[in-house]
């Protein structure tokens, strides 16, 4: 049995990068985990109102549930304005998380996303993963973000580049856009990024990559046997 851990900038991320992986684990008895890293309430209240974070909250508890989510836990980084918190609180409370559920498999954000919170959470989330003697996790992988990982800057450095791929039955995938479609305050009509057509779009490129129907692709950071 594994024990995996999504670490998410902000809720929904991880069902936009991961949702379908995350209902295939969990069918196959793994425990999965979430991690949700910001507030925005608390970094821009002036932009982002305590009734809506609790709205977009309540999405997520209620997209997890549905998928069978073993715990979610969240935090209160400040975005917008991870940029001007302490680096080193963010990584100790996400090594307190990994601890906690003795995770081994780590998924975290691409760090060339347009977000540059998600760069941010991706490097914090490095170094809460090092490879050290008592550190149980074995596995790290990057996942792209719709409405993120597209509209990134367009250098080499910044490019996904998935060597990973998960292939899922009409079925396994059907669960991800059940998960997102929780997200009311989310989601917008196609051909915004952030709609469940794109979501199927997206998984059947990545799916013609390696010759399946449709699939999640992800960058490999570190497997260990």
């Amino acid at each position: 049995m594994k024990n995996i851990l999504i670490i998410a900038p902000h809720a929904d991320d991880e069902i936009l990068g991961c949702g379908a992986t995350m209902a295939k684990e969990i069918v196959a008895g793994n425990n999965v985990y979430v991690l949700i890293c910001t507030n925005a309430h608390v970094g821009a209240p002036e932009l982002f109102s305590e009734e809506l974070i609790k709205q977009i909250r309540s999405e997520a508890v209620a997209a997890h549930k549905m998928l069978g989510v073993k715990e979610t836990a969240f935090l209160d980084f400040p975005a917008p304005a991870l940029d001007q918190y302490p680096r080193f609180k963010m990584t100790n409370e996400m090594s307190t998380i990994i601890r906690k559920f003795e995770v081994d498999t780590v998924y975290i954000p691409h760090r060339g996303d347009c977000h540059k919170d998600h760069a941010i959470v991706h490097d914090c989330a490095m170094v809460a993963c090092r490879p050290l003697a008592n550190c149980k996790v074995k596995r790290v992988y990057a996942y792209e973000t719709l409405s993120e990982t597209e509209w990134g800057d367009p250098i080499a450095a910044d490019f996904f580049v998935p060597v990973k791929y998960n292939i899922f039955t009409v079925e396994e995938f059907q669960k991800k856009l059940d998960a997102m479609s929780c997200f009311k305050s989310q989601l917008y009509p196609f051909p915004a990024s952030r709609s469940l057509e794109a979501m199927e779009h997206l998984a059947g490129y990545r799916g013609c990559t390696v010759s399946a129907m449709r699939a999640e692709a992800f960058e490999v950071l570190r497997d260990i046997d």
